[in-house]
């Protein structure tokens, strides 16, 4: 690489292209960020810039060291607790390597003292952030600081304390700030001020500082003296010259994969609906909210990856850490990225060796800040706070002004719902032929799983007809019985996805898995025949009004069919209700609503608490569902109440 030399600042443009010709590197180009920051080190080694020693907590895979690295911060350690991550920063530590002096410190943050490090300059990090993150929310509410990761965010400012650097950068999901209603925010940023910075911060999307994706992060910058002004972005309508962003189908172009395409493809019942949907879409264009004619999916009922296709032209969405055999970012081509694609769509440098499997890595991987929004960071901080003079001026955002990334993606949701729309109207819709009727035996086995068995080995005999009606009986198998209990199903909003007109449930047993088999039963026959997902699909999401209006018929004699019976009706469920209002509905004493609750669990009934998500009060109850819904999947089958 050419030789750099040092260049008055106020001879530089201060276009991110110009910065780019600057450092002998091409903008937006494929890998360019690796380049950008091979350069960026290169200038600070030539021109003997002296380096800032720096402590990196909750390190992760070192996403931040490898920016904060690369503009002249020299990591000292790095102090990580999950082994597979310590064991990616070792990888990358040594002579030669991406941290050449760092040492890494493989251990809960909680046992780390800073007392006896010295001359540390700067620290950064970001502490876990799943409890405030929209996936955590989704699935637990808001945990905030009462999830003990929460929590983490003390042990940053004890170090703050004890080592009393110039400065730190944190980074965290902006879920953090409107999590409790700010209160955790507000917690959050006192304790950094106590400690003796003054904060400067600010939600930035990743995409805008030149990363194919779009990341929102909230990043504070706490500084013993001085101020601090954001850098501009770099890349799109907010940058100095509207340069055109970092798009996924440039950024992996000419990438070397150690992996064949077709390893990568989806398998499983949903990957054949992933052909048709367009890029930049997800399972919600198979919604009836979207317009498609066979929605098999209810509106937002699933997390917004779901079958979330990239768009080769437009930074992708967050890359998440964990996720299932249908979670996005996929390809355009209808598979899964490989390794290194997902390296380059989070700006790894190509050369960066990630421990672990392709699941362990890409964890690794959804869970880093992108090394490119970090170097951007890193220069900034250098500009105004170390008084590094660089060959060109990064430009920087004033106080008040205000980014328009949010704005862009409600534009973006309207583009999309147009592509949804025009993808749909070649779709050629004809009426389903009724199905078969047939008949077979079954049991319920664990985690409320339906399996079919012989006649000898089985618990009921199941008949399914379908007429007019849509009629499912369940027989106990083992002994006649006089007890029969009926659900009637129709759809509460007179708008019909089945060819028939209602349904019933024939319940001809008393035992407690003959309810949920008749419901399990209803549930196969709409995946069978690709009418929807699932039950819920067919509801709707519990925070919509339900599209199911049940009817309980019953002469069976167990203890709890009143009970079940105003469950199935639909009394108390889908709303936060407390022990005692829940008690007045069943007609039960307080005192019985706790093994009440837990006989709904036992039969597949999705029954949350305190227990089960901190975020609900003590002595309040949230039953979601007026049918069950549990299965071996169900993130609620292992808590307890």
């Amino acid at each position: 690489m050419q030789q750099l030399s040092l260049f008055s600042a106020n001879d530089a443009d201060n276009s991110f292209n110009q910065i780019c010709s600057t450092l002998c590197c091409e903008n937006n180009t494929p890998a360019w960020t690796d380049r950008f920051g091979e350069a960026m080190s290169q200038w600070i080694n030539i021109n003997e810039i002296a380096p800032i020693r720096t402590l990196s907590l909750f390190s992760g895979a070192g996403g931040l060291d490898i920016g904060f690295a690369d503009a002249g911060f020299q990591i000292v350690n790095s102090v990580e607790l999950e082994k597979k991550f310590c064991e990616t920063l070792e990888l990358n530590s040594g002579t030669g390597k991406t941290f050449s002096d760092s040492k890494v410190i493989c251990i809960d943050i909680r046992e780390f003292s800073g007392k006896n490090l010295k001359n540390i300059d700067f620290i950064i990090g970001g502490p876990p952030c799943q409890t405030f993150s929209a996936a955590g929310r989704r699935a637990n509410g808001v945990l905030g600081t009462t999830d003990s990761r929460g929590m983490l965010f003390k042990e940053y400012v004890r170090l703050l304390k004890e080592i009393s650097p110039k400065g730190f950068l944190f980074e965290n999901v902006y879920g953090i700030i409107g999590a409790q209603g700010g209160e955790n925010w507000r917690k959050i940023t006192k304790e950094f001020s106590k400690a003796g910075y003054k904060l400067f911060y600010r939600i930035l999307d990743a995409a805008d500082y030149g990363v194919p994706q779009h990341r929102e992060r909230v990043i504070i910058v706490g500084l013993k003296n001085g101020e601090f002004k954001f850098p501009r972005p770099t890349h799109g309508p907010d940058s100095p010259d509207a340069a055109p962003f970092y798009i996924p189908s440039t950024a992996i172009k000419g990438v070397i994969k150690s992996e064949p395409i077709e390893s990568n493809r989806l398998s499983g019942r949903f990957a054949p609906l992933l052909d048709d949907i367009p890029p930049g879409l997800n399972y919600s264009f198979y919604t009836e909210k979207m317009g498609h004619p066979n929605p098999i999916f209810a509106w937002r009922s699933k997390f917004s990856d779901f079958l979330y296709k990239a768009d080769p032209d437009t930074p992708v969405r967050t890359i998440k850490a964990s996720g299932g055999a249908y979670t996005g970012p996929l390809h355009w081509d209808n598979r899964f990225f490989t390794l290194e694609e997902y390296k380059r769509l989070q700006t790894f440098p190509d050369n960066y060796s990630i421990s672990g499997n392709k699941q362990t890595a890409v964890k690794q991987i959804g869970n880093s800040v992108p090394p490119q929004l970090a170097r951007i960071l890193a220069i900034a901080i250098r500009q105004q706070v170390f008084g590094t003079v660089f060959p060109f001026e990064l430009p920087l955002l004033e106080a008040n002004e205000q980014l328009t990334f949010r704005k862009r993606k409600r534009q973006l949701t309207e583009i999309y719902r147009k592509k949804a729309a025009d993808a749909i109207e070649t779709i050629k819709t004809k009426k389903n032929p009724l199905p078969d009727s047939y008949s077979f035996y079954c049991y319920l086995g664990s985690d409320f799983k339906l399996i079919e068995a012989d006649k000898f080995n089985s618990e009921f005999r199941i008949e399914v007809i379908w007429e007019k009606k849509l009629e499912i009986i369940v027989t106990d198998n083992s002994k006649n019985s006089n007890s029969e209990a009926t659900v009637i199903i129709n759809a509460s909003d007179n708008k019909w996805v089945l060819n028939a007109d209602s349904v019933e449930l024939h319940i001809k047993s008393e035992k407690e898995t003959a309810f949920t088999t008749a419901w399990k039963v209803f549930e196969r026959e709409l995946i069978r025949n690709n009418i929807k997902a699932d039950l819920v699909q067919l509801n709707g999401y519990y925070k919509y009004p339900p599209k199911l209006k049940c009817k309980y018929i019953t002469n069976r004699n167990t203890p709890f069919e009143e009970v079940l019976k105003n469950v199935v009706e639909g009394n108390c469920i889908a709303r936060i209700i407390d022990t005692e209002e829940l008690a007045a509905e069943w007609k039960l004493s307080a005192s019985q609503v706790m093994d009440t609750a837990q006989h709904f669990k036992n039969i597949g009934y999705e029954i949350r608490n305190n227990s089960t998500n901190p975020q609900i009060n003590e002595g309040e109850w949230l039953i979601p569902y007026a049918f069950p819904t549990l299965t071996h999947l169900s993130v609620q089958l292992r808590k307890r109440l």
